[in-house]
């Protein structure tokens, strides 16, 4: 097995020493394959996709728009 270390803040590492039943390393491998298994039917979701990078941001940037004037409206009622 290889190692591998993270940094993480000093306030997380003083709740995690909270509970020091915890296998903190096991808890990182379970979080980084359930991540992994996200990516990779992510991948196989949008393989035939012809959706670039480029149509997402546009399309982001209407939706925050289309959001904000939204809120807007409703403040003003």
């Amino acid at each position: 097995m290889v190692s591998l270390t993270l940094s993480i803040p000093q306030n997380i590492r003083g709740e995690m020493e909270k509970f020091p039943e915890m296998n903190w390393s096991e808890v990182a491998r379970a979080a980084i394959m359930q991540r992994l298994m996200m990516l990779k039917k992510f991948k196989e979701f949008t393989k035939d996709s012809k959706f670039t990078e480029q149509d997402a941001l546009k399309f982001g940037a209407e939706l925050n728009r289309s959001l904000s004037k939204r809120r807007l409206a409703s403040y003003k009622k």
